[in-house]
């Protein structure tokens, strides 16, 4: 049996200057990430290789270009990266079908893994929306001290995107969803040795955080080999 309180890993976060924005730092093992409530849940092995965890994506499948983004629901740059930069690539180019993005959630601290599981509470339909509040009111519901008051604004966004109550807390307290959330971003970092968010990965080749026009330069240049 594996415990979920011995076997999460906290991540602690330093800002850098610049575009750059947050960077990973090792910290002690954490009792548990999940919220206030959920302390004793523990999941099997077993139970956590049942749930299948996907990342995000939006866009053409087939799409000649694949935009991966890493990013963190609690990095600041990130929220800045999805309202200068996201909205423009959305229109410009994944609406249109030239690009795939495919979203990669980073978990800094138990506040961005909880934001993830409310994202996901809803299933694909509603996690870029959900994500997209979680973005644009980040110092709103990230901003407390005081887990509780974490969780209860999650669970105000979750409300305002369908949900209820009941299935909130059942997405907040499943443990076995949290480990294997856990265990998808450790994988995923290390496949391109990710250091910091934003990150984007563009067919395979990895680039730190940008503006639009330089991002548009990329893109263009992929798309026209």
């Amino acid at each position: 049996m594996m415990s979920l309180k011995s076997s999460l890993a906290a991540l602690a976060v330093v800002a850098v200057a610049g575009l750059g924005a947050f960077a990973l730092m090792p910290a002690k093992t954490a009792q548990t990430l999940l919220p206030v409530g959920a302390a004793e849940a523990q999941a099997t092995t077993a139970e956590v290789q049942a749930v299948e965890v996907a990342d995000m994506t939006l866009g053409n499948p087939d799409a000649k270009v694949k935009v991966m983004e890493y990013a963190s629901f609690t990095c600041p740059h990130c929220a800045n990266f999805h309202s200068t930069v996201f909205k423009d690539l959305k229109k410009d180019y994944i609406d249109t079908g030239k690009v795939q993005f495919i979203y990669r959630e980073v978990y800094f601290d138990r506040y961005g893994l909880w934001g993830a599981m409310v994202a996901r509470c809803g299933g694909e339909m509603k996690y870029f929306g959900v994500s997209d509040i979680l973005y644009t009111t980040q110092k709103e519901w990230a901003g407390s001290d005081d887990p509780n008051v974490v969780v209860g604004n999650l669970k105000k966004i979750g409300r305002t995107a369908g949900m209820d109550d009941a299935q909130l807390d059942a997405c907040l307290k499943d443990g076995a969803t949290a480990q294997a959330l856990i265990n998808h971003y450790e994988a995923n970092m290390k496949e391109y040795d990710i250091k910091g968010t934003p990150t984007l990965v563009i067919n395979g080749t990895i680039h730190s955080n940008m503006n639009y026009a330089d991002l548009k330069v990329i893109l263009d240049a992929e798309l026209a080999k």
